[in-house]
């Protein structure tokens, strides 16, 4: 059986944000995981070393893998933001361009800044 490639881990997100250098980007994490957290009513969890994820999905494949993943998580990265959503969320196509000015990745959505969520203007 294959090892999952993305898990949970017990790491500080306080800790990693505050590795970020650029002091724009530090202070929309925070802004953003505050945001995510209203808007869902999970607690942020790191996953692996860089990924900031709310909720927890359990799966199980028709192969017999199974295991955990986050419902939502993003990665603040240096030139964008990464967002991640589960696999099998259906509306994503829908609902993205309602909510969020972003380029669209094989499995996530990239944001430049946090002016780019729509979401923040109301």
């Amino acid at each position: 059986m294959t090892k999952q490639k993305t898990t949970g881990t017990e790491n500080s997100v306080t800790d990693f944000i505050n590795t970020i250098i650029e002091e724009t980007r530090r202070n929309e994490s925070f802004h953003l995981i505050e945001l995510i957290t209203n808007l869902t009513g999970y607690p942020s969890k790191m996953w692996e070393s860089s990924i900031i994820g709310f909720g927890i999905l359990h799966y199980k494949y028709s192969s017999g893998h199974e295991g955990d993943t986050t419902l939502f998580g993003f990665s603040p990265r240096r030139d964008a933001f990464s967002l991640y959503f589960c696999t099998g969320f259906k509306r994503k196509d829908e609902l993205l361009p309602k909510l969020i000015k972003y380029k669209a990745g094989k499995s996530c959505a990239y944001i430049k800044k946090l002016e780019d969520i729509y979401i923040l203007m109301f």
